[in-house]
């Protein structure tokens, strides 16, 4: 043997087996995490029976060894806009590998961040420019830092409930306490009631405010701003030299039946919009923060400003053939048309439901972003049931429906935050009337045993005695 052949022999001896080692150690993942990650994660898994070991996916789907399918109605909280493994983005990521390019050199332009940042821009018709992160709390950081410079101001509107992202300025305007309790001091930012239009003045006649973020749809509680009020509070910030963020990370990119969700409202033209999650493909992580062309000339005013705001992997190759391939996907397979289509069906035939059961208190959202809300019940049996999880603590209704859709039906949901009482779906924007029947009938089974004593309850008391031992 040569010298060669023993060193080619060594090297294919010693090569990276990814097959392998998923084989091999695959099912320690549980303990893994509990060694080595968010040990709690596990922990909370566990407890409400949602330690699954789900082997593949595809579409809507995931599958267990056994060959079992589970619906997802979660789309990795909004990543997987065209669900998992989508052929076109797979495709977009073998060739983008395979061409081998000279990817972030630092010092060239390459092409498919200039054609990537075109395509969201014909879809941005009074936007001009884009920066490419990795994120959505990235892109709010940028749309963030861009506010305050171009205006000179440093306080940031944000509305209460808001979730912007869990990074140190993007918690500054997060709505939620639980998230900011401990993480002091951040940004001088302050909270005004969604659609509180009165409120959002006062703050601006401070003199101080360099924007409002606001969410078109909250992603907490899946709560909509009032008709008017974008448009509305758009005049008020500009007569008071400030400006309007969209964040757009998870109602962007077709999930409300249009591409944005600020396009549901005529005549709102947000400074600068934040997009993410979807625009991945599942993929590759990728941010985005689009806004005007006068905010990033002030940003980048010479060009020893050049690399003011900069991310070491943003705008790589991966990422813009990622997005590339999802918005060729949303152009021919009419995504958004299908979002408004089969969003109205699921929400039209969850809402009938609400004369059928006493603990449906409400069905609302857009397209694909859909919110299911409960209530107390009328009947003095179920109050005093509903009572008991609410002295535990609120939400465990909710979390009471979402184990048993796993459980029974093979279907993933979420609470859609804490301490609320409501079920979010946002499942990949490629379902149809299949998995509309599919869930529709899950849901209908589990509220008739909620409403009927069954074994949904006999869960509940297990919530509530895990509630009473984390306090």
């Amino acid at each position: 043997m040569t010298t060669a052949e023993s060193a080619s022999e060594s090297s294919q001896a010693g090569e990276f087996d990814l097959g392998k080692l998923l084989a091999e150690r695959g099912a320690e993942r549980y303990e893994l995490h509990t060694r080595y990650l968010n040990h709690q994660l596990p922990r909370m898994l566990r407890t409400i029976g949602f330690d699954k070991v789900y082997e593949r996916a595809e579409g809507a789907c995931f599958y267990d060894a056994d060959g079992n399918d589970y619906l997802d109605m979660l789309a990795g909280f909004g990543v997987m806009g065209l669900g998992r493994h989508h052929p076109v983005v797979r495709k977009a990521l073998h060739d983008v590998v395979d061409a081998g390019l000279a990817d972030l050199t630092r010092f060239d332009c390459q092409p498919l961040p200039g054609l990537l940042a075109e395509k969201l821009l014909a879809h941005s018709p009074h936007l001009d420019r884009v920066f490419f992160g990795n994120s959505g709390t990235e892109a709010v950081e940028g749309a963030l830092k861009f506010a305050r410079f171009v205006t000179g101001r440093p306080r940031v509107l944000y509305c209460a409930h808001a979730f912007h992202g869990l990074t140190t300025g993007s918690l500054s305007v997060n709505g939620e306490s639980g998230f900011r309790d401990g993480f002091a001091p951040l940004l001088p930012d302050t909270a005004v009631p969604l659609g509180d239009l009165d409120a959002l003045e006062r703050e601006l006649k401070k003199g101080d405010v360099a924007a409002l973020i606001v969410e078109p749809i909250q992603g907490k509680g899946v709560l909509e701003s009032p008709p008017g009020y974008l448009r509305a509070a758009q005049e008020l910030l500009h007569r008071h030299k400030a400006l309007l963020i969209a964040d757009e990370v998870q109602t962007g990119l077709g999930r409300t039946g249009d591409f944005y969700g600020y396009q549901h409202e005529d005549g709102v033209e947000p400074d600068l919009v934040c997009v993410a999650k979807a625009l991945s493909g599942g993929y590759v992580p990728v941010g985005a923060t689009i806004g005007k062309d006068w905010i990033f000339k002030k940003v980048y005013s010479s060009m020893d400003r050049v690399l003011v705001h900069s991310a070491s992997f943003g705008s790589n190759a991966q990422a813009m053939a990622a997005g590339l391939a999802v918005l060729s996907v949303m152009e021919n397979e009419q995504i958004v048309a299908n979002v408004r289509a089969t969003g109205e069906q699921l929400r039209s035939r969850l809402a009938a439901l609400t004369d059928r059961y006493e603990m449906l208190a409400e069905v609302r959202g857009r397209g694909l972003m859909i919110g299911i809300e409960f209530g107390r019940p009328r009947s003095l049996k179920l109050r005093s049931r509903w009572a008991m999880l609410q002295a535990a603590r609120k939400g465990l209704f909710a979390q009471m429906v979402v184990v048993p859709l796993l459980q029974r039906h093979r279907i993933l949901t979420q609470v859609s935050g804490d301490h609320m009482e409501v079920i979010k779906l946002i499942p990949p924007l490629i379902i149809g009337e299949r998995e509309v029947d599919r869930f529709v009938d899950a849901f209908t089974a589990v509220m008739d045993d909620a409403h009927n004593g069954g074994l949904v309850w006999d869960f509940g008391k297990t919530l509530v005695k895990q509630a009473v031992a984390n306090r």
